[in-house]
């Protein structure tokens, strides 16, 4: 199992797949040709029918230029994944210098078919059954495990993401207006921000929780600076459920970096065992294991044993099994926004649950996962970031 390093990546919304990836690639790309005269993009699949919304268009153009000639095949699919790609050089006289297929399979991450990216092995176990098994049989916490085994500059990347993290939460909270594209979307945070001031502690928390899950997903939306929580379009619900344990409960920071490590850990079992590509098997790999991360970080935060803190992990994921991805116009606005603040609240209550049990349950987070990945194969491509069905489908709007 890989780093968890890359569960946590560091750049512009709004899609970590439409536009993280497809940028990385171009950059790969450029810097192997960069003595061409001209380019082209062909655009496949998900990735097209999507990609002007979550600025895959943008993404290129700013590595590539004016020289790049972008070309859509929504109705086309590569062999390996639906997020794929193909790149061409060319010189004076059109001839083609070069050609790459490659994939944005997710969480900004990138392959191709003579890389298939196998992940590093850094972690001795890739199952949480495994890696439980282990902490009763050596001792230790999930957070111990974590640090124990992956890369030496981890606690310093996780001080980056936790800053940037806030950062975001402080520039949504303190922005108004419309966010990017043809929904004309006003953004909420900074509304919900002040009503939380005023209202009753009964009411505070959750108003709290969803201003600051708003703030990220606002400034995810508009194309600035976040992280993959695990992806771009589920940021905002870790960051919000860690500010609020650290903001409005008074959780040290030594603490909060302690719990991005087991939900990075989190994250991580679930790319490695099924998937966190929307357009692989819908929102439930991204809000879902957003959820999922989130509640075992509160669970831990909150003293949760190492049972517990399984158990809010899977609690979350379990109830957004079968969430479709399925964005208004392409933009992940409309539900994605919303999406990210019920997700969070989801995170507190799955922990709240687990706390208040034993830790014992029936269905293990690994079993969780492994359903996730069949309801994923099974949920039809209407369903999986084409923005052809569900609420993309029903909600109709004036451009």
């Amino acid at each position: 199992m890989d780093s968890i390093k890359k569960i946590f990546r560091i750049g512009n919304g709004p899609s970590s797949s439409h536009t993280m990836g497809p940028k990385e690639a171009c950059k790969i790309f450029y810097n192997k040709n960069a003595s061409a005269k001209r380019f082209k993009a062909h655009i496949f699949g998900s990735l097209a029918l999507t990609g002007k919304g979550h600025r895959t268009d943008i993404a290129i153009l700013d590595v590539l230029g004016a020289k790049a000639e972008i070309i859509w095949h929504p109705e086309e699919k590569l062999p390996l994944h639906t997020n794929g790609m193909r790149f061409e050089a060319f010189d004076n006289e059109q001839k083609i210098l070069d050609s790459w297929e490659v994939y944005s399979i997710g969480g900004g991450e990138i392959m191709d078919a003579s890389s298939k990216i196998e992940p590093e092995k850094v972690y001795p176990h890739s199952t949480m059954k495994d890696i439980m098994q282990h902490l009763d049989d050596e001792g230790g916490t999930f957070w111990e495990y974590v640090f124990r085994n992956d890369k030496e500059d981890l606690r310093d990347h996780l001080q980056l993401v936790w800053e940037t993290m806030k950062d975001a939460i402080h520039r949504g909270l303190n922005t108004e207006g419309t966010l990017p594209g043809g929904l004309k979307l006003l953004r909420k945070a900074a509304a919900y921000y002040f009503k939380a001031k005023m209202q009753n502690q009964f009411i505070q928390d959750d108003s709290f929780l969803f201003a600051y899950a708003l703030a990220v997903s606002e400034e995810n939306s508009a194309g600035n600076i976040v992280v993959t929580a695990p992806t771009c379009g589920s940021s905002g619900i870790l960051p919000s459920v860690l500010y609020f344990m650290h903001h409005n409960k008074g959780f040290n920071e030594d603490f909060i970096i302690r719990a991005l490590a087991t939900a990075g850990l989190i994250g991580n079992l679930v790319k490695t065992n099924a998937s966190i590509s929307g357009a692989e098997v819908g929102c439930q790999g991204e809000v879902g294991v957003a959820s999922a991360m989130a509640a075992a970080a509160a669970s831990q935060l909150v003293g949760g044993s190492i049972p517990q803190i399984e158990y809010a992990a899977a609690a979350a994921q379990e109830h957004h099994l079968g969430m479709t991805c399925d964005p208004v116009a392409g933009l992940v606005q409309i539900p994605c926004i919303e999406r990210n603040a019920f997700g969070a609240q989801r995170a507190i209550d799955s922990a709240l649950y687990a706390i208040n049990s034993d830790g014992r349950h029936f269905v293990m987070f690994d079993q969780v996962v492994e359903a996730m990945k069949q309801t994923g194969k099974d949920l039809p491509s209407l369903y999986k970031e084409t923005a052809l069905g569900g609420l993309a489908k029903v909600y109709k709007f004036k451009k």
